[in-house]
């Protein structure tokens, strides 16, 4: 489906426009409303991870869970969570601890070899918030794959036929978060195919929702 950057840049512009000042920084949310899609039937199952190609000023959160030589450098890369396998293993049992983890970490990222004790403890956190563990190889470059995912989004479809996604900040420009948009779209389409959007529309977190023509 083509749809034009002007189009998305002008339906931006008008949802920051519109939507109230508030006294926090606010992010810009795509919802892609989707059509002719069977939620039951596993052709229609979204789960995709989109590197944004304009990096959002408020980054997300990552957690690493590694051990070894992969947590020491983790652990010097600055803003996120690095746990080793000692602590996840101690939270065995502590469901409150674990689904705090969960809430305040979108991306947490495994060393392969911890992924089992990882998904036995963390995973049912994780799963109801639509979030899994992301393997990642033992000898792997962390602060490229870190740098990554801080610019990555999860799309997927969850109960309803669309996919709801943060594309950007208020203080990005709107050519900028045109082109996340662009990006989120072309993944869709990968995915599902085309003719499979319906409508499509852009807002500020609590702001009105405003529709991109196509």
């Amino acid at each position: 489906m083509p749809v034009d950057k002007n189009e998305i840049v002008e339906a931006v512009k008008f949802a920051l426009k519109i939507a109230k000042k508030r006294k926090f920084k606010e992010t810009v949310d795509l919802i892609v409303v989707l059509k002719d899609v069977d939620l039951k039937s596993p052709s229609s199952r979204l789960r995709e991870i989109v590197v944004l190609p304009k990096k959002p000023n408020k980054i997300a959160k990552v957690c690493v869970v590694a051990e070894g030589d992969m947590e020491l450098r983790a652990k010097n890369i600055e803003g996120i969570e690095v746990f080793n396998r000692q602590q996840i293993q101690e939270l065995r049992g502590n469901k409150k601890a674990a689904r705090k983890i969960a809430k305040r970490c979108y991306w947490v990222l495994v060393q392969a070899p911890l992924m089992g004790v990882v998904g036995g403890i963390l995973g049912p956190a994780l799963g109801p918030r639509g979030k899994a563990p992301t393997p990642i190889p033992p000898n792997a470059n962390i602060e490229e794959i870190v740098e990554r995912f801080r610019r990555s989004v999860n799309v997927r479809i969850r109960n309803q036929p669309q996919v709801m996604v943060k594309v950007g900040d208020e203080d990005m420009a709107p050519e900028d978060i045109a082109e996340n948009i662009i990006a989120v779209i072309n993944a869709i389409e990968n995915k599902l195919g085309q003719g499979k959007i319906a409508k499509i529309y852009v807002k500020k977190t609590m702001g009105p929702p405003v529709q991109v023509l196509f």
